[in-house]
């Protein structure tokens, strides 16, 4: 009987198409052959995403212990019924000797359970280029960390220890360009401070707790903030290179900083009330605007975008309920 046609094919094709398919069934595939028995090792991407919980943890940890690709481009993991903090050390630690360059950790824990700490191994992983958490990871960075490499953060409902976490660890990324931060929990964050050099692209939705966003991004393009309450504040110090910005379902912003700082932006979509604009402000770089309509006082603001948008092009009215994502 000859060979099928996938066995026929070269170890660097097979690894490719391997990369595509959940790990448990790439695993599954070294009982085919002699040949398949160690190829699964080398695959550069692995993804537990079926709930790692005590009963297979071990089963995780040999895994990765067995994986020999000189680089391992992604591992994703999908923790949830208590897994122990020592566990997700230990994946991270093994990931960081892998020269890993994406990591995605979510934790899915009951209501009253502690949250994860994140690894510190990572802290100081020069290969790390995407770092992705959510839900129960609690992010602790008493000091600053290195991660040189990294370009994409995201933070996805976690919890923080303090202000000065979010602080670190941004300011331990020199290079990052996409920054996502989406809600979460911290009793103790004052002021959110976003400083970064290189940054490019900034989702914030929801504020953290404290009371003020305070964002320097010289590099920044493009803006989206959503789900700011009453009595709280964005302050937009330095972000000369907007070129498109949202800003929506905010109930209170009025600081001429950010409205200052979105002169220069040839794109903004706005549903909120009236910003509280620098006097002598002109939108001169501005050719698109489009605004929702269900905002108190929306009108006031639309006739002052149009009185200081000299060059605008196209207007767009939107008047229903869904707000901009």
């Amino acid at each position: 009987m000859g060979k099928d046609g996938i066995s026929e094919l070269p170890d660097d094709l097979i690894l490719q198409i391997l990369s595509s398919l959940p790990t448990k069934n790439v695993i599954a595939t070294s009982g085919l052959s002699k040949r398949w028995r160690f190829l699964w090792k080398l695959v550069p991407k692995l993804e537990f995403n079926s709930e790692i919980n005590p009963r297979t943890a071990e089963n995780v940890g040999r895994s990765l212990l067995l994986h020999k690709a000189p680089v391992l481009e992604s591992l994703h993991l999908t923790v949830t019924d208590l897994c122990d903090d020592i566990d997700v050390e230990l994946w991270a630690g093994i990931a960081f000797a892998r020269n890993v360059r994406e990591f995605v950790l979510e934790v899915s824990l009951s209501f009253f359970s502690m949250p994860v700490q994140f690894p510190s191994s990572l802290f100081f992983c020069d290969t790390l280029e995407t770092l992705k958490l959510k839900f129960s990871v609690l992010v602790d960075v008493p000091s600053r960390v290195c991660m040189k490499s990294l370009r994409i953060l995201h933070l996805f409902h976690v919890s923080y220890k303090d202000g000065e976490s979010i602080r670190n660890l941004i300011s331990g990324c020199p290079n990052l360009e996409d920054f996502l931060i989406h809600g979460g929990a911290c009793k103790v964050v004052l002021n959110l401070v976003i400083e970064a050099p290189s940054l490019k692209r900034l989702w914030i939705h929801g504020q953290i707790g404290g009371r003020k966003t305070m964002i320097n991004a010289p590099c920044l393009e493009y803006l989206k903030m959503k789900g700011f309450s009453y009595g709280q504040c964005c302050l937009i110090e330095n972000a000369p290179a907007l070129v498109k910005a949202t800003i929506s379902d905010v109930s209170y912003i009025v600081n001429e900083n950010i409205s200052g700082s979105l002169k220069s932006a040839k794109c903004l979509s706005l549903n909120l009330s009236p910003l509280e604009c620098p006097t002598g402000a002109i939108f001169y770089q501005l050719v698109y605007l489009q605004m929702y309509t269900r905002e108190a006082e929306w009108w006031n603001l639309l006739m002052f975008m149009l009185d200081i948008s000299p060059k605008l092009q196209v207007l767009k009215l939107i008047d229903h309920v869904k707000y901009p994502s």
